[in-house]
C-alpha cells in the first residue's frame, strides 16, 4: 500500500479524483439499495388455540391454558411461555430459541397436546397448533361497500370476489371479515310451546332428523349401478315451518305452530370499518367488541 500513498502524495488530483469516484458510486448504490421490511425469517413460535364455546375467561384459563401450558413447558429449546384467556378461547403461545427447528418444536408441541387431550373438557373443540409464519400475514386489504343490505354484499364478497382473488397466483387465503351471511332464524313462542305441550328439545331433534340427506347405498339393475339416497333437505323457508315436530290425536303439530321463520342474517361476530364509520362489509380489517380476558406469561 506504500506505492498508492506515494501515488496520491505526487498526483493529488489523481487521488482527489478517485476519492470522488468513490464517494459518487457508493451514494449511487445507497440510493439503488433494496430494503426487505419482511425477510425471510422463520421464528420457531408455536401457537395452540383451543375454542370452548360458552366458557368464561376463568374457566379457560384453569381447565385449558395452565394445563397446556404445563405440558408444553416440559420441551427443551423453549424460550418464551405465553397464554391468553379469553371468553371461549384459549391461546397459548411458545417461543423457542432461534437455534430450534421449527418443525421439531410443532411436532413436540403437538405430541404433548395430545397426550393431555383427556384431562381437558369435553366440549372443547380440537386444539388448533400452527406455526406462526411471517408471510402469511394480510398484505393486502380490500374494503367492499355498497347501497345495497349487508347480506347481498357478503353473499357477492364471499361467493364471486373471495373466490376470484383466491385464483390469483400468489394468493395463499382470502378471508370475508365484517359480513354476514344468510341464515334461516327460528323464533320459538313460549306460550306456543306450552299451548301445544312442546318442548324446545322436540323440535331440535324434529329438525335434525327431517332435514338430511342419508346415502342408501347401491342399486345394481341389469348392467347398471344406480346409487341411491334419500333426499330429505328442507329446499325453501316455507318448508321449514312444515317440518312436523309432534302428532298429538291425529293431528300434526309443526315448527310453524310454535316458532316463527324468518329468512334473516347472521350474527354479527366480526365488525370492519372504513374511513371511520361502519359500513356492509369489508375485508380489510376487524375487531371485535371487548370481551373480558385473561393472559399469563412464563
Amino acid at each position: 500500500m506504500q506505492w498508492l500513498a506515494a501515488l496520491c502524495v505526487r498526483r493529488p488530483v489523481f487521488a482527489s479524483v478517485l476519492v470522488l469516484t468513490l464517494v459518487v458510486v457508493g451514494a449511487f448504490g445507497y440510493s439503488q439499495l433494496g430494503v426487505d421490511r419482511f425477510p425471510k425469517v422463520d421464528f420457531p413460535t408455536i401457537m395452540i388455540t383451543t375454542r370452548q364455546p360458552g366458557a368464561a375467561p376463568e374457566q379457560i384459563e384453569t381447565e385449558v391454558s395452565d394445563k397446556i401450558e404445563e405440558a408444553v413447558n416440559t420441551i427443551s429449546g423453549l424460550d418464551e411461555l405465553r397464554s391468553t384467556s379469553a371468553e371461549g378461547v384459549s391461546i397459548v403461545t411458545a417461543s423457542f430459541l432461534l437455534e430450534k427447528d421449527v418443525d421439531v418444536a410443532a411436532q413436540e408441541v403437538r405430541d404433548k397436546v395430545n397426550r393431555i387431550l383427556p384431562q381437558l373438557p369435553r366440549t372443547i373443540l380440537q386444539p388448533v397448533i400452527e406455526k406462526m409464519d411471517m408471510d402469511a400475514a394480510p398484505v393486502l386489504g380490500l374494503a367492499v361497500s355498497a347501497p345495497k343490505p349487508v347480506k347481498e354484499v357478503t353473499e357477492y364478497a364471499d361467493k364471486v370476489l373471495r373466490r376470484r382473488l383466491e385464483t390469483v397466483s400468489g394468493v395463499g387465503q382470502v378471508m370475508v371479515l365484517g359480513g354476514r351471511g344468510r341464515q334461516i332464524n327460528l323464533s320459538l313462542d313460549p306460550a306456543r310451546l306450552r299451548a301445544y305441550n312442546v318442548t324446545v328439545t322436540e323440535v331440535s331433534r324434529a329438525l335434525q332428523a327431517q332435514n338430511v340427506e342419508i346415502p342408501g347405498g347401491r342399486l345394481e339393475q341389469g348392467p347398471q349401478n344406480l346409487t341411491v339416497r334419500t333426499r330429505g333437505r328442507v329446499q325453501s323457508v316455507e318448508q321449514f315451518g312444515q317440518v312436523v315436530v309432534r302428532v298429538r290425536d291425529g293431528h300434526a303439530i309443526t315448527v310453524a305452530d310454535v316458532a316463527t321463520i324468518e329468512d334473516g342474517m347472521a350474527d354479527a361476530a366480526t365488525l370492519a370499518s372504513v374511513n371511520g364509520p361502519r359500513r356492509s362489509c369489508s375485508t380489510s380489517g376487524a375487531s371485535r367488541a371487548p370481551t373480558p380476558s385473561r393472559s399469563s406469561r412464563r
